[in-house]
């Protein structure tokens, strides 16, 4: 052959490969910037045109699985690496099945929950699918369904059980029962009478009955609502901090907990990696892997492939579904990877923030998370876009941890979000019929070492909603 052959033979060769490829790397990017819910339907839908994939339904970390490696030599090379790859695999569930415990009911109701999230429903009907799972007495269901009609669109019971009790006739003992396991539904909050039980239910379900933050929701709501951490501090018999750290805490709640399924935000938001502190004092990264289906390659389409006797084209045919089985499987592994590897790297370099609160939010872009974890700059930003982590502190965006700085006199990074709060917490300690210009503002951050122009004290003010100060002084 000659040598301009052989080079258009490797071109189209080349071009060949780069068609394949091509499809793949685009599967792979998108099943990256996918968050967690939305990942659960791509994968659902690879596993209807995928007849040699199969959803393991014991719990299984996809990390745990061996990574099966490409093997393109033949026919025979690749099927002792499916085989033992499947073996491998089936030893693991083996073991697997005697020290997991299965999916108890509860576990399955929370999965029909969140399998009726992607449809789009009112906050009632939302509620109504919960009251059909629970087992309350037929009297408590007839009741419960009158007070989920009561419950207005951004979660509050609209009438108190005293009138309900007069104009219904209801026994006030039975409404408080119905008004009980309502109040146990998603979301937390729901069915509250006001704001201050909203809240105190949102706290309860994280374990914080006896907390620093229930007793100031409990006591000092209105106190907390004008900032006023000193009075608050003093009557509780704690720390200024203390207060302010716990404030932080308690605006991390959703004062709305039923304004998400509103028509023009029927989103629902869910956590794709939690951040827990330790016994040790280190921290916990957890992903949600359990929304996400357990994949293998069928054994039935491996005994197939065995049979020397079937036809050419639908071994062709198997094998290539094989291939793109392995690469989706191997896809979601290193995902997964890639994610808590970004998630590790943030909290190492967040540690503030989560000793501390988001007042300690420090300036981090992602050329410094890529650099450190090994990948590009933009494999962060698909990684990180819209995926949210539960924190000490609450729920929160990712991107949310990648702000940009300033640098104080005494040479600490600040974030634009702690600038921020340094801001509103002099505006807020201001004497309110001398408020301060933005030049004086200016000059009362650079006391605390902050040195910032005053067009972005006026720009920050305004994303703060603050008011000029001829707006602010009161007579």
């Amino acid at each position: 052959m000659a040598p301009e052959q052989r080079f258009e033979t490797s071109q189209s060769q080349s071009l060949q490969q780069q068609q394949t490829i091509a499809p793949q790397m685009q599967q792979s990017l998108q099943l990256l910037q996918a968050p967690t819910l939305e990942l659960r339907s791509m994968i659902q839908q690879e596993l209807e045109i995928n007849p040699v994939l199969e959803d393991e339904t014991t719990e299984i970390s996809l990390e745990e699985q061996p990574p099966p490696e490409d093997n393109d030599d033949g026919f025979d090379d690749e099927f002792a690496e499916i085989s033992q790859l499947d073996d491998d695999w089936r030893e693991y569930l083996a073991e697997s099945r005697i020290t997991t415990p299965r999916r108890d009911d509860a576990d399955e109701k929370h999965q029909y929950l969140i399998d009726s999230l992607f449809e789009k429903k009112t906050l009632q009907e939302y509620l109504m699918d919960q009251l059909g799972l629970a087992d309350p007495t037929p009297e408590i269901r007839k009741i419960a369904r009158i007070l989920i009609g009561s419950i207005d669109n951004n979660g509050f019971l609209q009438s108190s059980l005293e009138d309900l009790c007069f104009q219904l006739g209801i026994p006030l003992p039975d409404l408080e029962e119905a008004l009980e396991l309502i109040q146990e539904f998603d979301p937390v909050g729901v069915g509250a009478g006001d704001l201050r039980e909203c809240l105190l239910i949102q706290l309860q379900r994280l374990g914080k009955e006896n907390s620093l933050e229930y007793r100031i929701v409990d006591q000092y709501l209105d106190e907390l609502a004008r900032k006023r951490f000193p009075v608050i501090a003093r009557k509780l018999k704690v720390t200024p901090e203390n207060v302010n750290r716990s404030a932080d805490f308690i605006a991390t709640l959703d004062p709305k907990p039923g304004s998400r399924f509103s028509p023009d935000t029927n989103t629902y938001v869910t956590a794709d990696v939690s951040v827990e502190k330790n016994s040790t004092g280190g921290y916990n990264i957890t992903l949600d892997n359990d929304q996400i289906p357990r994949l293998r390659i069928s054994s039935a389409y491996k005994e197939i492939m065995a049979q020397s006797n079937r036809d050419k084209n639908a071994r062709a045919y198997i094998r290539d579904k094989i291939r793109n089985g392995k690469f989706l499987i191997r896809s979601i592994r290193q995902r997964q990877q890639t994610i808590e590897k970004i998630t590790r790297e943030i909290v190492t370099r967040q540690q503030d923030f989560f000793d501390l609160g988001p007042a300690h939010l420090k300036p981090m872009n992602m050329a410094q998370v890529a650099e450190a974890v090994g990948v590009h700059e933009t494999t962060v930003s698909r990684a990180v876009s819209g995926k949210y982590m539960t924190t000490p502190y609450g729920l929160f965006e990712m991107k949310y941890f990648f702000t940009s700085g300033y640098q104080t006199e005494s040479g600490e990074s600040l974030s634009n979000t702690s600038v921020k709060q340094a801001l509103l917490q002099i505006v807020e300690n201001e004497n309110p019929k001398k408020p301060l210009s933005d030049e004086k503002l200016v000059s009362a951050l650079k006391e605390q070492g902050i040195k910032i122009a005053r067009r972005t004290v006026a720009k920050y003010r305004d994303a703060l909603d603050i008011l000029p100060s001829h707006l602010r002084k009161s007579y």
